[in-house]
C-alpha cells in the first residue's frame, strides 16, 4: 500500500535548507580540533582587573593554517594560552582534540597536551645541554614512550635537519636550524594540532619565510595556529583572524600580506587614536 504524500504537510523547501547548513556547520565544528565559545580572560581583581579576553569565539577547523594578528596588548598570546589549555579562562568554554577543557581534571589536560598537542616557541625552548636529537625526543620521553633514533630522524627529515646535526648541541646550529629543530619536536609525537607563538619573531626576513614555508608543508594534515605580528607571515595560511582589545575584530580568507599590513596599521591607529582620547581600552 503506497501513502499518498501530503504537500501540506511537508515542511518548506528554504526551512529543510536552512536546517541541513545548520547541521553542517555543527557536524564542522564538531570535527574541529579547537574550539573556544564565548571565551573571557581577566588577570587581576576589582578596579585593577584587566580583561585580556572579551567573549571570544572561534573554531580552528581540522588542517587549517590560521595567523591570529593583533596590535601589542590585542590577546593573542592569551588566545592561544587558553586554546591550548595552559591558561584557564575566567567563562566561556574551550574544546581541544575532542575534549572541554573545563570537564577534565589538570593532569589529564597535560597528558593531552603530551600526546596530541606539538608547541613552537619564539624562545625556542631548547634545552642546551641536550643534543638536538634529544631536543626532539623530549616530547615523547616526557610521556614515558619509547623515543627510537628513526622516529627522531625522520622528524629531523621532515624539516631539512640531517643526521649528522643531531649529535650536535643547540649551540652548534644556526638560528634557522635551531627554529627547525624546535619544528620537528613539535611534529614527532604527530599531533593533531600545533601552537606557535611568534615562530619568526627572532628571524630574519629570509630565514621566517623559510621556516614559515617549512612549518607550512612539513605539518601535512596538522591543524596549525600561527600568533604573529608579521604580515607576511600570512602569505602561508589560509585564514588571518585579527584581535582587538581581546576581541575578534574581522577575520580574512586567503590573507594577502599587503591587506594584512594596512589593516595592522588601522589597528594601530585606531588604538593610538582611543589613547589619546582616553578610551577605555
Amino acid at each position: 500500500m503506497t501513502i499518498p504524500r501530503r504537500p501540506d504537510l511537508e515542511p518548506p523547501r528554504k526551512t529543510v535548507q536552512a536546517a541541513e547548513q545548520l547541521l553542517n556547520v555543527k557536524d564542522q565544528l564538531a570535527a574541529a580540533p579547537v574550539v573556544l565559545h564565548a571565551v573571557s580572560k581577566r588577570f587581576g581583581r576589582g578596579r585593577g582587573a584587566v580583561t585580556a579576553l572579551d567573549g571570544v569565539s572561534l573554531s580552528f577547523p581540522a588542517r587549517s593554517f590560521t595567523a591570529v594578528l593583533g596590535v601589542s596588548g590585542s590577546g593573542k598570546t592569551t588566545l592561544l594560552q587558553c586554546a591550548a589549555g595552559v591558561v584557564e579562562p575566567s567563562s566561556g568554554t574551550v574544546r581541544l582534540c575532542g575534549a572541554e577543557l573545563a570537564r577534565v581534571s589538570d593532569r589529564q589536560r597535560a597528558v593531552l597536551r603530551r600526546q596530541r598537542v606539538g608547541f613552537v616557541f619564539q624562545e625556542l625552548n631548547l634545552v642546551p645541554e641536550l643534543t638536538v636529537g634529544e631536543n626532539i625526543a623530549l616530547p615523547l620521553r616526557l610521556d614515558r614512550r619509547r623515543a627510537a633514533w628513526a622516529v627522531i630522524e625522520r622528524a629531523a627529515a621532515r624539516v631539512g635537519l640531517h643526521p649528522g646535526q643531531l649529535r650536535r648541541l643547540p649551540s652548534e646550529l644556526s638560528g634557522g636550524q635551531q627554529q627547525r629543530a624546535a619544528i620537528a619536536r613539535a611534529l614527532v609525537i604527530t599531533p593533531e594540532v600545533i601552537f606557535a607563538d611568534e615562530p619568526t619573531g627572532a628571524l630574519d626576513p629570509y630565514t621566517a619565510e623559510g621556516v614559515m614555508r617549512l612549518l607550512r608543508q612539513s605539518t601535512g594534515g596538522t591543524t596549525v595556529v600561527v600568533v604573529t605580528h608579521q604580515p607576511e607571515v600570512t602569505r602561508f595560511c589560509d585564514r588571518a583572524v585579527f584581535l582587538y582589545a581581546g576581541r575578534v575584530d574581522a577575520i580574512i580568507d586567503a590573507p594577502e600580506p599587503a591587506a594584512v599590513a594596512a589593516r595592522l596599521h588601522a589597528l594601530g591607529e585606531r588604538a593610538s587614536s582611543e589613547h589619546v582620547n582616553g578610551g577605555e581600552r
